[in-house]
């Protein structure tokens, strides 16, 4: 069938095309099928969804995923590609094979897949999870669909959490200690998801993130590290895209996660990494064997990749540090940096920075190059080198001028701050989007308190949305207050 392109603008990751329906049901075809279009260049292929409003018939709306594709152009109805076979095959528990495996990736790089196939790829990890073997192939695979890192020395640091804190910007603490004792650490992070804020929207209060590769190496070269977003580098692109797939319904499939670590860190050029994996109540990861054994599968696929992996199995049950948001995580890493800060961020920080050291074999102490000061400069160094204002102060680190303070309702004892309910009063109150947004917490679990104590600021950038976030906040109470003399006595 001939039809007459036209262009629309609307948002979409896939190559979608606009069909009147009368001309659908001619070629046969439904939503989410697929068509060939033909032109005088070549061929592309397109997902098919229906409108009759937006398209006349004749006409073939196309989007600018698809390329410059104008003219009559002639469409005919296409197969799906073979990976949607292979997805249906994992969703009944099969074993896929690494061309198998090849296959889905190559899709989801090129946009092959529609949202919903990639829901369904999602789905099938989450609900059956990858054998040691299929977790392996997965590595490998998402690790060469994208741009990689090279570099001269032979041992190259890398550190990731696997999310689920608030607050636990240990990242930049670490990095500036790491590069101070002349460790190469060129960290590519992430924006935040589900979170109040990712390292990288933290590191944007003090300077610019998106990176590309050669400004990588540029500010490496001059400080031994960088603290830049992995988004601008092309690095595992196919984690992107998953990801996207994951967030709507929280879903991290436990095979999928070791693969999308592990290739971003293999196309880094990576050689010794740490992987910090919280557990407890509220964290991605909820016991201490789960932990156990996700720490066991990253030191497996990671000497299958060949790299040196450690894991450090950290207390996920309540927030790191007092601020939640970027310019109040800012601030603490700041506050760290320069002598003081929570105690609870310091102490994390130094001892990740130190297990980092020892696994890349460096002779050096976490602790004094931090109490030294040399770990502060390190981090002003990076800022500048990333064009930020290296003397920046805690002063101008400035949240949202919209606060409102939540009080404690009696008198008793702080029994829970949970991680989820805090990070959904932060983005409510507009984190990440509004660097200044987020809360500031003054106590945490076993401190006493009395009746109008405060428990936490919430600050925001307008006033409509800090009242949504206190609203929530005071209705969900993600501090939680035990009278001092009640008994711990359920009756089921």
């Amino acid at each position: 069938m001939e039809l007459t392109t036209v262009d629309i603008d609307i948002g979409t990751r896939s190559p979608t095309v606009l069909m009147h329906g009368s001309d659908a049901a001619t070629l046969g075809l439904h939503p989410l099928d697929r068509v060939h279009i033909g032109t005088d260049s070549g061929t592309v292929v397109g997902i098919v969804e229906l409108s009759d409003e937006l398209v006349d018939p004749g006409e073939l709306a196309v989007t600018r995923r698809l390329g410059h594709v104008d003219g009559v152009v002639e469409v005919t109805p296409a197969p799906r590609p073979a990976s949607v076979e292979f997805i249906r095959k994992k969703l009944d528990d099969d074993e896929l094979e690494r061309d198998e495996l090849d296959r889905i990736v190559h899709d989801i790089r090129e946009d092959r897949l529609s949202d919903v196939e990639l829901g369904a790829y999602v789905c099938a990890m989450y609900i059956n999870d990858t054998s040691l073997a299929e977790t392996m192939h997965l590595s490998e695979s998402m690790a060469n669909a994208g741009e990689t890192l090279s570099w001269q020395e032979e041992v190259v640091a890398d550190k990731h959490c696997i999310g689920g804190v608030s607050g636990n910007r240990t990242t930049p603490i670490l990095v500036a200690i790491v590069a101070a004792a002349g460790v190469t650490v060129p960290k590519t992070s992430s924006r935040a998801v589900t979170s109040a804020a990712g390292t990288a929207d933290t590191m944007e209060v003090f300077c610019p993130v998106d990176l590309d590769a050669k400004a990588i190496r540029r500010v490496v070269t001059e400080t031994n590290g960088c603290l830049a977003w992995g988004g601008a580098v092309n690095l595992s692109p196919v984690d992107d895209k998953i990801i996207r797939a994951e967030t709507p319904l929280s879903l991290d499939p436990h095979g999928q996660l070791v693969a999308s670590v592990l290739s971003k860190k293999q196309s880094a050029g990576s050689t010794h990494v740490l992987v910090d994996i919280p557990y407890g109540e509220g964290s991605k990861v909820s016991s201490l064997a789960d932990a156990r054994e996700l720490a066991h599968d990253f030191r497996r696929v990671g000497d299958h990749l060949g790299m040196t992996i450690d894991c450090a199995i950290t207390d996920g049950g309540a927030p790191i540090g007092r601020g939640v948001g970027p310019v109040l995580e800012a601030r603490d890493v700041l506050s760290v940096l320069s002598g003081s800060g929570p105690g609870d961020l310091r102490r994390k920080s130094v001892r990740l920075a130190q297990i980092l050291l020892e696994c890349a074999g460096a002779d050096a102490d976490a602790g004094e190059i931090l109490e030294s000061g040399r770990a502060l400069d390190r981090f002003r160094d990076i800022v500048a080198a990333q064009g930020g204002d290296p003397d920046v102060t805690l002063s101008e680190l400035v949240p949202g001028r919209h606060e409102r303070t939540v009080t404690a309702g009696r008198d008793g004892v702080v029994t829970h701050v949970d991680n989820r309910l805090i990070n959904e009063v932060a983005r409510r109150a507009g984190a990440p989007r509004a660097p200044g947004a987020g809360l500031e917490l003054h106590h945490r679990v076993g401190d006493a308190v009395a009746r109008g104590d405060p428990l936490c600021t919430i600050h925001a950038e307008d006033e409509s949305r800090l009242a949504e976030a206190t609203d929530h906040a005071e209705r969900a109470e993600p501090v939680r207050i035990r009278p001092p003399d009640e008994t711990l006595v359920e009756r089921v």
